[in-house]
């Protein structure tokens, strides 16, 4: 995900302008539909006993202590149904669906593509992913129900029942681990640094000083900052204190001159310089991460379908992850997605 590889080959897209159109969008479609490719929003609408990401996270130094190679701790794959897909697929009539946490401004990864005839129908990498595993649970690829989440609200939204599962770019860490389960690694990534062209930041260092930069509320970015501004590894007068409830926002707040930077994983951060060409990636990747689907710590036996859909899935050339890789993101990264696919899975030995 190297700067220099980035292609900024709009299709369709252009800017502040389009940028303007997208989230106007966003907008009109965070109104709760239950139909298939729809969204039901639940940024304002939050249940009692709800609790914010805040109230949730572990310190991650600590979590660290007792947690190592946070993306192998996954259990093996199985194809048998348990208490959780028994239950999804027990759901009467119109709501015999999976209910799947998603992002809906998310460029080329779960988003609405204002040229498209079919305006409301989410797509991109994540949104194919979410049809692969509702046709393996439930033998129809359109047995979803789109919710649409803010970032700072994936996990509230599994530990409170709103979804089954989240397909969001959410990155496996140990601090999260302790909330949620994840399955396997299906993207491989890194944190890096979104700035306008002509800005004199060129990276992850030293030129971040005397700069305000925007981060996603409860982001790995975020925690990141945080984390280096403690051991002195970011330059103490940078200004982290602007965080956002959805990282597009943060390439808004960069368009209005209202922040200096952008620190977001590598691959949302290409997609965005793709919606605006008057930003680039500054530097390389700093972090490695590991896009995980997320879902509810005691539902072993939908991370381990997960686990066999993604096997299947990885191994599948035709329609499988390549070819979503290639359809969705090679426009906006590397052509050759060696660099993003994960490694080959390991999985905890527990029965």
């Amino acid at each position: 995900m190297h700067a220099r590889h980035l292609r900024a080959r709009l299709k369709g897209w252009g800017g502040v302008g389009a940028m303007a159109a997208a989230c106007a969008l966003a907008v009109v479609f965070a109104l709760a539909v239950t139909c298939t490719g729809s969204v039901a929003s639940q940024a304002g609408a939050q249940p009692a006993g709800h609790r914010t990401a805040k109230a949730l996270t572990v310190d991650a130094a600590r979590a660290a202590d007792d947690c190592e190679a946070p993306e192998k701790q996954t259990l093996p794959p199985s194809r048998a149904d348990g208490p959780t897909i028994t239950a999804i697929k027990s759901r009467p009539g119109e709501k015999r669906k999976l209910v799947v946490g998603v992002d809906q401004n998310s460029y080329r990864w779960g988003y609405r593509d204002p040229n498209s005839g079919e305006s409301g129908r989410l797509e991109g990498f994540d949104i194919d992913l979410v049809h692969r595993i509702a046709e393996d649970i439930l033998g129809d690829p359109d047995a979803v129900q789109f919710k649409a989440i803010p970032t700072d609200q994936r996990i509230p939204a599994i530990q409170d029942g709103r979804v089954d599962l989240v397909v969001r770019t959410m990155t496996i860490n140990c601090a999260r681990l302790q909330d949620v389960a994840f399955s396997a690694p299906y993207f491989r990534t890194g944190q890096q640094v979104l700035a306008p062209k002509s800005s004199p930041v060129e990276g992850y260092d030293e030129t971040l000083a005397n700069h305000k930069v925007c981060t996603a509320k409860g982001s790995t970015a975020y925690a990141k900052l945080e984390e280096d501004r403690r051991s002195g590894d970011l330059p103490a007068s940078t200004d982290i204190s602007t965080t956002v409830p959805n990282q597009l926002d943060c390439l808004v707040r960069l368009q209005l001159g209202e922040v200096d930077a952008v620190v977001n994983d590598g691959a949302l951060a290409a997609s965005q310089a793709a919606q605006d060409p008057t930003v680039e990636l500054k530097g390389e990747a700093f972090t490695t991460e590991y896009y995980g689907v997320a879902m509810k710590k005691d539902a072993d036996d939908l991370v381990r379908r997960v686990n066999q859909i993604l096997v299947d899935f990885r191994q599948d050339t035709a329609t499988g992850w390549q070819a979503s890789y290639r359809k969705w993101l090679s426009a906006t990264m590397d052509d050759d997605p060696a660099a993003s696919r994960p490694p080959a899975p390991e999985y905890l030995r527990r029965s």
